[in-house]
């Protein structure tokens, strides 16, 4: 469609032919180039660490939070409950979590509309964990530089310490984060207690070994090829992109023809020798996570991390040339056609997005921590009693939603003078209670097979605790 951008491959075809025409050799099953990221300081850097440092703090500090006597988030799965800040939902109440889903997919389908794969580049946790074994790599080993010249030497004190401190902290924070994740699922003060003393479940044993293993192989060796090859997001993004989409781009207006030149040459002049503004040193190739060349156009690659301009900006200061040659920009901008932030597609995301988001916290905030089913009993439809009244079999299930204790108040209407055979239904908090009920009533004031009926059920101890469901009576009619 004319409306979506394309990524480029920049990879040669089967053939053998590169999209610049040259030829060149592949290998059908070509050896992973090992990726040195050269670590670079910025805006979006600063930014981007910023926001990772504030995820992980979250992630590894909310286990450790109470509220009252348990923790501020705990999924308990035996005794099934989700408690979330204040509130505690069951597993009947499953449909919120399906809703909140939906909104965090109409979310990203917003944000990707609008500003392409931020979400990849600032808080996915494959870039958030990588990001982080990386900063360590660059504490231990050193610069790119260094680090290259550490992997060609060969083994020796020096770089089996390195090497060694390394892989062990890499090894730490994995294990940190599978004991904070179960953290979750089982109070993290008796967990780290159980874990070392072997009192814990054995769950909790294969869930910790589980993200031990899958975060220090993602993170710490993995990496790049996550994005580029496991995750589905890189795929259908280009589906999602439009040319007013903000994607991290490169001006080839402005930087070509690319080519060194001596420092001493100012913009002007080097304008005027027929340079671009791209003096070529490769930076934006080195600081890239994932390893492209942003240079070659808009590729799936490409997290939207934005350290490519971050590197980009500080060679143009350098050079006392204009920043921006690699930007947030648009496609549309980039051939010097106007942007539009506000269109259709985006504003229709926009809309649903908040339309969901209205519709959930009114749903939420309304909810009663109470559930009721009444069905008739199917057996039979309607018998008479002793006293020569109808009586209706229905099959009555509460649920206590609540922390509390109830004991609930049954009451009928509909018809003159319904009687149930029980007025109360004891319910401990957050459990369920079946009973078969009797609803009777005098054939007199029948004048139809079918009436419907109300049957409500109100706490003794909060009214506010209440619901009401309708079912329908059968009877005689004798006028």
């Amino acid at each position: 469609m004319s409306d979506k951008i394309p990524t480029r491959d920049v990879t040669p075809d089967p053939v053998g032919h590169h999209p610049s025409g040259e030829t060149v050799q592949q290998e059908m099953y070509a050896k992973r180039r090992h990726i040195y990221v050269r670590e670079i300081k910025g805006l979006f850097q600063r930014l981007r660490r910023g926001t990772n440092w504030v995820l992980m703090l979250a992630f590894f500090g909310l286990p450790w939070v109470q509220w009252g006597d348990r923790p501020l988030i705990w999924f308990d799965l035996p005794g099934r409950e989700f408690h979330i800040f204040a509130a505690t939902f069951y597993p009947q109440e499953f449909i919120l979590l399906s809703w909140l889903l939906i909104i965090c997919a109409f979310g990203l389908f917003f944000i990707t509309v609008f500003a392409g794969r931020v979400w990849c580049g600032y808080t996915c946790p494959q870039s958030v964990w990588t990001f982080l074994y990386i900063w360590v790599e660059h504490r231990l080993e050193g610069s790119r530089n260094r680090r290259i010249k550490l992997d060609k030497q060969p083994m020796n004190a020096d770089k089996a310490w390195r090497k060694g401190a390394k892989h062990a902290i890499w090894l730490a924070i994995a294990l940190a984060t599978g004991v904070a994740f179960v953290g979750y699922f089982t109070p993290i003060r008796e967990l780290v207690v159980q874990l070392p003393t072997l009192q814990a479940h054995g769950w909790a044993y294969f869930w910790v070994g589980f993200f031990l293993v899958f975060t220090y192989l993602n993170a710490g060796w993995l990496r790049e090829q996550v994005c580029i090859y496991m995750c589905p997001y890189a795929r259908f993004q280009g589906v999602m992109f439009d040319a007013d989409t903000l994607i991290v781009s490169y001006d080839a207006a402005r930087g070509e023809p690319r080519g060194p030149r001596k420092r001493s040459l100012d913009h002007a002049q080097a304008r005027q020798a027929g340079y671009g503004d791209c003096i070529d040193c490769d930076l934006c190739v080195q600081v890239c996570p994932t390893g492209i060349d942003i240079r070659d156009g808009l590729q799936y690659e490409c997290i939207t991390c934005a350290a490519c301009i971050d590197a980009c900006d500080s060679v143009m200061d350098k050079m006392g040339y204009p920043r921006g040659l690699i930007r947030y920009t648009t496609e549309n901008a980039l051939e010097g056609k106007p942007s539009r932030i506000l269109r259709p597609r985006l504003l229709g995301y926009l809309a649903a997005l908040l339309v969901m988001i209205g519709l959930f916290v009114w749903a939420v905030a309304d909810r009663t921590p109470l559930g009721v089913e009444i069905e008739r009993e199917r057996g039979q439809l309607f018998q008479m009693t002793r006293e020569g009244r109808i009586s209706n079999v229905y099959t009555l299930t509460v649920r206590n939603l609540d922390r509390e204790d109830h004991v609930f108040r049954l009451e009928v209407s509909g018809l003159p003078g319904l009687e149930l055979d029980t007025d109360t239904l004891s319910v401990p908090a957050g459990d369920s209670r079946s009973r078969a009920i009797q609803i009777t009533a005098d054939p007199e004031v029948l004048d139809r097979p079918s009436h419907p009926i109300q049957l409500q059920v109100t706490s003794q101890s909060d009214a506010r605790v209440a619901l009401e469901r309708e079912t329908r009576f059968i009877g005689e009619v004798r006028r």
